[in-house]
């Protein structure tokens, strides 16, 4: 067997969802990390700084006893979100970042951004203070294709804030595509992305060839396999502007596997053992630590964590369950369609 060891990781996006949900999977991530950027996009959105406040504080309930994992609040950015309160809420320490999600994007995103303008006031309070900008970069507009989303985002949406407002950092989340890739590479400043588990393992074929498999559906979809082969490269580097945000985001089964299935992947409870898998597929397992550790501590200003993580090598493929329970009903986990030889040390 092979063992390595890195600081115990960080998840710098992650849906937890709320109730019996939330009881469920907030033990799955406290297990192999450190910290989390959280999700705001509940039922009604986390909005103001007293919402984030109250939905940190029923995480903190769901985390086992003796466990160490601190919630990263975040607000869901309305067209009618007031700036003072963004900043108070930043300054104050309630929440790390505000996410922006284009009206329609995603799960729960109805509440979100049609017209930038109507944020501008938001977002040159966020540039002035420091508060960064977590963005689900994808048009919603229905005559660009859903494969062509994040790349019209970036050309009419993303670059053009950019140039108005250079000041703003900006996270690009869950970037799938060798343009996402690209145009952070580029960035000579205030732009990072996270990547998934997921997309560094999938491409769109897990989806749709041989019959539609509703539990590799996400938002942003994933793309051609030239474009993961992108996102491993980068995630791979050891380039300080890629880190892992999982992206992980559970849907009880009956919601997945239905006419119209919820998108959404449950990557928690296995993800560190895939992208060592990843990692050691691309002979770069010396840039793990960066990428779960290291890079999106810098980027968000947080130290790297002190404890330790340690992954162990087997021979024989590692099993992980299809499924965990929740109070809600089923939901599947993560199937990474290929054996996986590592797993975390208990």
């Amino acid at each position: 067997m092979k063992t390595i060891e890195i600081p115990r990781p960080d998840d710098w996006h992650l849906h937890l969802r709320d109730g019996a949900m939330m009881e469920a999977v907030t033990p799955e991530s406290a297990r192999h990390f450190a910290r989390a950027i959280i999700m705001p996009n509940l039922v009604p959105p986390v909005v103001t700084r007293a919402d984030a406040e109250a939905y940190r504080e029923r995480i903190i309930a769901c985390v086992p006893e003796g466990a160490d994992f601190t919630p990263l609040m975040t607000l869901y950015l309305t067209e009618s979100t007031d700036p003072s309160d963004v900043a108070d809420a930043f300054t104050s320490g309630v929440a790390r970042a505000v996410k922006l999600y284009p009206a329609g994007a995603t799960t729960n995103s109805h509440s979100g951004v049609r017209d930038l303008d109507k944020v501008m006031g938001v977002l040159e309070t966020m540039a002035e203070i420091g508060m960064t900008l977590c963005i689900h970069g994808e048009v919603t507009s229905s005559d660009v294709d859903i494969f062509d989303r994040e790349k019209v985002f970036i050309d009419t949406v993303l670059d053009p804030l950019r140039r108005r407002l250079p000041e703003l950092h900006i996270t690009m989340e869950h970037i799938t595509t060798k343009d996402g890739v690209d145009y952070v590479a580029g960035a000579e400043t205030n732009l990072a992305a996270s990547i998934t588990t997921h997309h560094l393992m999938i491409n769109r074929n897990a989806i749709l060839a041989g019959g539609i498999r509703p539990h590799y559906y996400c938002l942003p979809v994933a793309k051609r396999e030239l474009h993961r082969l992108a996102l491993r490269k980068a995630a791979t580097s050891g380039d300080a502007r890629f880190f892992l945000g999982t992206d992980s985001a559970p849907h009880v089964d009956p919601m997945k596997e239905c006419g119209c299935g919820c998108a959404g992947i449950f990557t928690a409870t296995n993800t560190m053992a895939c992208l060592a898998q990843v990692f050691e597929e691309e002979n770069a397992l010396d840039t793990l630590a960066a990428f779960t550790s290291v890079n999106g501590s810098a980027w968000y200003g947080l130290p790297v964590n002190e404890t330790k993580l340690t992954l162990v090598r087997h021979d024989e493929p590692v099993e992980f369950p299809e499924r965990i329970q929740t109070g809600a009903g089923t939901v599947t986990v993560f199937d990474p369609m290929t054996p996986v030889y590592w797993s975390v040390e208990d």
